[in-house]
């Protein structure tokens, strides 16, 4: 069979960063820093960085160990360069504008790759490095194996390492990696004042805590915390995960080992207390594909900011401008809702206004139906979508605020009903201005994270988006002014201006934003049906139709 290009499969695979820093320059008078690295990628054939992922804050550390991994897919045949930013965290806020900035790397992920291990100079411009420290680098690839493994410890006796003869001690879990390091994959949470502390239960994938071998040792320290960041070790044992699947008894009660201790008492030192298995469980764990092939729908809501900030429409200068051209809310629905409605089987989409002056009467309403009928807001298909908002744009008159609790809560309402893994939904709100009711939206977002749903918020124009960060809470739980914490993250946030560019055409400017906005999609998805442990069901036999249009046209 003759080569038919483009068919072979590209040699791509799931690589694993761990990260460490060493010697950190502190940020605080009187403490070490928090440190805490933002991980960017180059997009191929772009000249931007764009954020990939962050590790958590270790607080008081110049010399930290993460446990958040960085996972990412290697490509032999492309070149990707890595940027790697160290703060010093010094607060809740996602926003690293909010943080010190210690220093940065960078390399490419290939250097990590045939290196094995890398550390790097930080620098903070160009090349000034000195007395920054460094970032410590190395990637494994990861098997394929997707379960995860529950776990639960308890420790009896541990050394008392405070005045008062108490402890603080936590665990640390580290997997002996090919180059024969150790690196730190689970950090428990600190129990205060105890000898025997009984740990909560945590989940880890199974490849990430030993890469899918059952018998590569799995390297257990405990420690006792301090508040000035020089933890003590009270001691150590190694295991692997065949051992511990034999579940809790007596093979799996460990001696913690102190070695310094034992070489200094020799013979009369036996050892440092003994963490136990206390539970433990493997489970499967399912892609977003195993859910959408049995069945689970997916919805997709447009909620179109008709505020008066816009500019009135009949002028070019409008961001609401009609014209042979799309402008930035039809880019917006088209390239997003392109990609999403060949999720949805019947191609049938709300559309919700909010901010404008509605007719026959005129009232200012926050949660109207951009078709502008009374009892049914949806339209067929994505050019349904774009054909209700043109005719709207003619017949309301553009008011405000910008208020988008009331659009969150419709679409929540009916999340509200399917919460057993058949549906799930996805807002996207498009806006040019500052959130004027953000109590009210913080509230709306923080209920609805308990619920199958996800929020894109598409900034379009100039405006000072400062406020959507905050939404945005990558790794930072959002707080309700009741105090309330969200469940999980399901707001995603990108102002349009970042890929509208000197020289940037639409259609590109539309693949580049959809692959960005859409990229957290699947594992909030995931994350909601893990909550909830919600197992999809058996994929069906029989092969559904699907209705294509004719003449598709694709980006």
């Amino acid at each position: 069979m003759p080569f038919v290009p483009g068919s072979a499969a590209l040699p791509t695979s799931e690589v694993e960063l761990s990260i460490s820093c060493r010697s950190l320059r502190g940020k605080d008078v009187l403490s070490k820093s928090d440190p805490m690295v933002v991980v960017y990628c180059n997009p191929f054939g772009e000249k931007r960085w764009v954020e990939f992922g962050r590790t958590e804050a270790v607080e008081n550390a110049h010399d930290p160990d993460f446990t958040q991994k960085i996972v990412m897919t290697y490509q032999f045949e492309v070149q990707q360069p890595l940027l790697f930013k160290v703060f010093d965290v010094d607060s809740s806020s996602s926003s690293l504008e909010d943080h010190d900035f210690l220093g940065e790397a960078s390399c490419s992920l290939a250097q990590i790759i045939s290196s094995g291990k890398v550390q790097i100079s930080l620098r903070k411009h160009g090349s000034d490095t000195e007395g920054r420290g460094y970032i410590v680098l190395s990637a494994e690839e990861l098997s394929q194996i997707k379960d995860e493994v529950v776990l639960q410890f308890q420790g009896k006796h541990l050394d008392k390492k405070n005045f008062l003869g108490k402890s603080d001690p936590f665990l640390v879990f580290m997997k002996a990696m090919e180059s024969g390091d150790f690196n730190a994959v689970h950090k428990t949470e600190v129990i205060k004042g105890t000898v025997d502390p009984y740990w909560k239960k945590f989940s880890i994938p199974v490849r990430i805590l030993c890469n899918g071998d059952y018998e590569r040792t799995i390297k257990v320290v405990c420690y006792d915390w301090n508040s000035s960041g020089d933890n003590e070790i009270i001691g150590e044992f190694e295991t692997t995960l065949k051992e511990l699947s034999q579940g809790p008894g007596s093979d799996t009660v460990y001696p913690l080992i102190n070695k310094k201790k034992q070489l200094k008492k020799k013979g009369s030192y036996k050892n440092s207390g003994t963490v136990s298995l206390d539970f433990l469980d493997i489970r499967k764990t399912y892609s977003f594909l195993d859910y959408v092939k049995g069945g689970t729908q997916i919805h997709c809501s447009f909620a179109i900011d008709f505020t008066g900030s816009n500019g009135e429409p009949t002028s070019p200068d409008s961001l609401h401008f009609i014209s042979s051209m799309p402008n930035s809310y039809e880019i917006a629905i088209q390239s997003i809702g392109n990609i999403i409605k060949d999720y949805d089987s019947d191609q049938s989409f709300p559309v919700l206004g909010f901010g404008a002056c509605i007719p026959p009467h005129g009232v200012v309403s926050h949660e109207f139906f951009v078709n502008l009928t009374q009892d049914n807001p949806y339209c067929i298909g994505i050019e349904g979508v774009l054909t209700a908002y043109r005719n709207c744009i003619k017949q309301v008159q553009l008011y405000g605020p910008t208020n988008f609790s009331p659009v969150i809560n419709h679409v929540a309402k009916f999340a509200m009903t399917y919460r057993d893994g058949t549906n799930y939904f996805i807002l996207l709100i498009i806006t040019d201005g500052v959130i004027t009711d953000m109590p009210k939206t913080i509230q709306a977002i923080v209920s609805a994270s308990a619920l199958p749903m996800s929020i894109i918020i598409v900034g379009v124009g100039s405006a000072d988006f400062g406020a959507m960060e905050v939404l945005d809470s990558d790794g930072t739980p959002l707080t309700a002014p009741n105090g309330s914490r969200a469940v999980r993250d399901i707001v995603q946030f990108v102002p349009l201006r970042n890929f509208m560019k000197s020289g940037v055409d639409y259609h590109t400017a539309m693949v580049t934003l959809a692959k960005e906005v859409l990229a957290e999609i699947p594992s909030q998805f995931l994350s909601y049906m893990k909550v909830n442990n919600v197992v999809p069901p058996p994929v069906a036999g029989n092969i559904q139709p699907v209705a294509l249009p004719p003449n598709p046209e694709f980006l």
